[in-house]
């Protein structure tokens, strides 16, 4: 199965509960972690939801 890699590239302070969920839940917390996670339309879904925390990246 294909896998993208994404990156934190904001911060979970000050952030609603829910947002947070979500970088727990695709595996970051921290800010500037990488993490390789499958390609599949949950979690494309997820990164979707925070485009302004989280970096797609090659």
């Amino acid at each position: 199965m294909a896998t993208i890699k994404i990156k934190q590239i904001g911060s979970p302070i000050r952030r609603p509960a829910a947002q947070k969920k979500i970088l727990i839940g695709l595996g970051l917390g921290k800010m500037h972690r990488v993490v390789e996670v499958q390609d599949t339309p949950e979690n494309r879904g997820a990164i979707a939801k925070l485009p302004h925390m989280v970096a797609v990246i090659d």
